[in-house]
C-alpha cells in the first residue's frame, strides 16, 4: 500500500472519532512511519521482531498540570509496515488502524495497558 493511502486510513480513523472526544485532542501530532526505530522500540519496551503497531510519545492528559505550557506536541506514531505484514486484507487493515489509533489515543488520555485490554483495545 502506498504511504498516502495508509495515511488516509489513519486520517479516516481520526475523523470518525466522536466530536466530544476530538475536542480533547490538543498539542498532538499523529504521524505515520514505515517501522519503529531502536529508540522507539526501547520506549515501548519492544524487541526487534515484536509487532509494534503504534506508539504514544508525550505527557498524558491525566499527568499534565499547570506547568504544562509552551511544550512541543505529543506524538502518536502509527507503523505502516507492521499493519501491512500482519493484516491479510484491506478490511482487516482498516480495523487494525482504527484500533491502533484508539489504543494510542487512550495512552494520550492517560489510560494504562490493563484498562485498554479491558476495553478490547489491547
Amino acid at each position: 500500500m502506498r504511504r498516502h493511502e495508509f495515511e488516509k486510513l489513519v486520517l479516516e480513523a481520526l475523523a470518525k472519532l466522536p466530536a466530544e472526544f476530538q475536542e480533547h485532542l490538543h498539542n498532538l501530532d499523529v504521524v505515520v512511519k514505515w517501522r519503529p526505530g531502536l529508540a522507539e522500540r526501547r520506549e515501548a519496551g519492544s524487541h526487534y521482531g515484536d509487532a509494534l503497531f503504534g506508539l504514544y510519545l508525550g505527557v498524558p492528559l491525566s499527568e499534565r498540570g499547570a506547568y504544562y505550557n509552551m511544550a512541543l506536541p505529543d506524538m502518536i506514531v502509527i507503523y505502516q509496515e507492521t499493519h501491512e505484514r500482519l493484516c491479510s486484507s484491506r478490511e482487516e487493515m482498516v480495523e487494525e488502524v482504527r484500533k491502533t489509533v484508539l489504543h494510542e489515543l487512550g495512552h494520550y488520555m492517560g489510560i494504562d495497558e490493563e484498562r485498554l485490554e479491558e476495553l478490547d483495545l489491547g
